[in-house]
């Protein structure tokens, strides 16, 4: 059968499009981070609802601005009939009338407040504050998706290392089944050993593929996030996360109450309220304000106007105020008292939540240096159990029991050192100091 060259240029372009999807894309945690900021759909959420802040404090501060309105009319009149009843003489005649047959006006009028109660000043005042809560929000915004990243980051590290002492023991698993074997054939070893051995082989196959699995859905996971191709492999280099030094460690919540951006921004709200409280008071006091305008007006064959200029005072008072306007300012009160116990139930939770983060960090660190000693043990005590095995004075179950024990201490102490940084960066986030840790990068 003849191949066209098409079909050998398709077949050409295929196989680099296969080899581009298996390829491995490296970033670090910092080009993560940022790439996260700049792409999920939380953070830019969370920043168009700060621009619609802004735009409201823009619009209420309109408020304070004159109020300048321009009108005019053109109407065609039909046949209209006119009376003047001031035209006719002491004959009793009445002079002949004018045709009228439009008229046309032309009004301009300005409008200053002067004075409302203080509600403009006030709700500039609230949305100051408003938008300065939704600019903290933002922030934690920001804080909640840099750490979902570091726990995607961290749980895709654990799994590729996993696999990789996986491997490396599946090999040494797979020699002994050969080993054991060669040995059953010649009546060495019972088959019993065999079995077990092969039976080892299996279980680490079994772990192997399950941690794959997981790999691939936490990749899964963090490319989604970050908004990146879902055929997209990461892969997580050992300088990129775990090469650093954890300084500035938080000894207790002082940081969180200074940092936190959730609790600046209940803050603001606060602050938002105590302003609506005024607000709502406002409406005991007259407004003023001045007013002026100035009319043309044009009816044909009959009079016209022009130049005509005036200029005053306006005053206006709700009378009902006086009786209604006492459960709005009740209301504003128990929002602003709303506000306060959010703060104070915030503030506690975050001490429990700085508090908990510090023993996790500790406890972190201890086991880190646990799983190195276990790891030294284990290696030691399989050394001297391979020894005797190879000399006839220990059997295959000791040889197994220490190969498993040797293979869980190299993982423990492996994914110890993640787990450490993993809460290192959980407690700067608690405290509010996560995003201050890494900088905005051009990628």
């Amino acid at each position: 059968m003849k191949v066209s060259p098409f079909m050998l240029i398709v077949i050409f372009f295929i196989g680099i499009s296969s080899a581009a999807a298996q390829k491995k894309t490296s970033l670090t945690l910092n080009e993560a981070i940022n790439l996260a900021w700049a792409k999920s759909n939380e953070v830019t959420l969370a920043n168009t609802k700060v621009k619609t802040k802004k735009y409201e404090l823009q619009s209420t501060k309109n408020n304070q601005y004159p109020d300048l309105k321009l009108s005019g009319q053109y109407q065609r009149l039909a046949n209209a009939s006119v009376n003047f009843k001031l035209n006719q003489n002491n004959t009793g005649t009445q002079e002949a009338l004018p045709i009228v047959n439009q008229l046309m006006i032309g009004q301009l009028n300005a409008s200053v407040p002067v004075f409302s109660g203080f509600k403009i000043q006030n709700s500039i005042t609230v949305y100051e504050n408003l938008y300065q809560a939704e600019m903290a929000t933002a922030l934690q915004t920001k804080e909640e998706i840099a750490l979902r990243v570091i726990d995607y980051y961290a749980s895709l590290y654990k799994a590729q290392k996993t696999i990789e002492l996986l491997k490396e023991n599946q090999k040494s698993a797979q020699q002994r089944v050969n080993d054991f074997i060669a040995l059953e054939k010649n009546g060495i070893i019972p088959r019993n050993d065999l079995l077990k051995s092969q039976l080892q082989a299996s279980k680490i196959q079994l772990s192997l593929d399950e941690t794959n699995n997981n790999l691939k859905i936490i990749n899964f996971y963090l490319v989604t996030l970050l908004k990146l191709n879902p055929d997209t492999k990461l892969e997580i280099r050992e300088r990129d996360f775990a090469d650093f030094q954890m300084t500035n460690i938080p000894e207790n919540e002082l940081p969180a109450l200074e940092n936190r951006k959730d609790l600046e921004a209940l803050r603001f709200q606060g602050k938002a309220s105590e302003a609506n409280i005024k607000i709502a008071k406002g409406s005991y006091y007259p407004a003023i304000a001045l007013v002026g305008g100035y009319t043309a007006l044009d009816l044909s064959n009959v009079i016209t106007v022009q130049n005509a200029m005036n200029i005053g005072i306006g005053l206006s008072y709700d009378l009902s105020a006086i009786l209604k306007n006492g459960t709005l300012v009740r209301l504003a009160e128990n929002k602003f008292l709303e506000v306060q116990n959010s703060e104070a139930i915030l503030t506690d939770y975050i001490k429990i939540q700085v508090q908990k983060a510090i023993e996790d960090y500790d406890l972190a660190l201890k086991q880190d240096v646990v799983y190195g000693q276990a790891l030294e043990q284990s290696s030691e005590n399989y050394r001297i159990i391979k020894d005797k095995y190879d000399n006839g004075l220990s059997d295959t179950n000791d040889l197994l029991e220490a190969d498993v024990e040797q293979l869980s201490s190299k993982i423990n102490k492996t994914l110890a050192k993640a787990n450490t940084i993993q809460k290192y960066y959980e407690l700067l986030s608690v405290t509010g100091q996560l995003s201050q840790t890494f900088t905005i990068s051009k990628l």
